[in-house]
């Protein structure tokens, strides 16, 4: 499945998919100093996660509990950041740092802008689209640089989750036991 470009402008696009990043612990392998992992998340697309040593090179979200990861958004920016900008990326999935399984290789072509996909190539029952993945921890690892590059710069990066429905009737709330309808109207 090729990988979309959805947005080439600078502001995060907006998905019907939920960012949960927030709910995690953000690490890396490596930055210089000023350009750490709050660089990935602070919505401003000037700074950016600057690695600092060998590849490959590791972003590890630590949640605290099991969660459905559906896919990543990337901003990643090749006319500002040249050798410096991902070309090979792999995500890793597990229960902690010690049982991660690769869910998803992709391979980017001169980026600019934010790219979304899915992390998991399992289709779901209907075909049309890929299942979740469950897991306590997620790796996104820079396999390989354009033009050789050493360090990485990732401008932006958002974990989605699946998209929540609602019920048939439109309520978000579709109890219907007496107990539950008792108190359905404040008076």
């Amino acid at each position: 499945m090729p990988l979309t470009q959805l947005n080439p402008v600078r502001t995060p696009p907006m998905l019907p998919w939920p960012d949960i990043g927030h709910l995690a612990k953000w690490s890396v392998s490596s930055y210089k100093f000023g350009f750490g992992a709050e660089c990935l998340r602070d919505g401003d697309p000037d700074t950016f996660w600057h690695s600092d040593g060998p590849q490959p090179h590791f972003i590890t979200v630590e949640f605290p509990r099991k969660v459905a990861i559906q896919k990543i958004s990337i901003f990643l920016s090749w006319p500002l950041d040249d050798s410096y900008t991902p070309s090979t990326v792999a995500i890793r999935a597990g229960t902690g740092p010690s049982d991660l399984q690769d869910v998803r290789v992709a391979s980017l072509d001169k980026p600019d802008g934010w790219i979304t996909f899915d992390i998991s190539s399992e289709p779901d029952e209907d075909g049309n689209s890929f299942k979740p993945v469950h897991a306590y921890v997620l790796q996104v690892i820079v396999v390989q640089n354009h033009m050789s590059g050493k360090d990485t710069h990732i401008r932006g990066l958002r974990v989605l989750g699946p998209q929540e429905e609602d019920a048939p009737d439109g309520d978000p709330f579709p109890w219907k036991s007496l107990e539950f309808k008792m108190y359905e109207r404040l008076r």
